[in-house]
């Protein structure tokens, strides 16, 4: 149902520095601790570092997003 009284939702674009990340796997290493994915955004050149504990859990960032590497 629609009103005439209620404003549109404002969209925000989307930059280049805005967006949801596309991670993808660079290189991975087995640990004590689980599993370390070295991950880079497939859109901007990101990148972070994960933790898969479990094969059967998905991972968790264990380090900020480091930004876009410098040209």
């Amino acid at each position: 149902m629609t009103s005439l009284d209620t404003l549109p939702i404002p969209r925000v674009p989307l930059t280049s520095e805005t967006h949801e990340h596309a991670w993808r796997t660079e290189s991975r290493h087995p640990t004590s601790d689980g599993t370390v994915l070295y991950v880079r955004c497939g859109v901007c050149g990101s990148r972070r570092v994960d933790l898969q504990e479990h094969p059967h859990t998905p991972p968790v960032a264990v380090s900020a997003d480091l930004g876009r590497p410098r040209s």
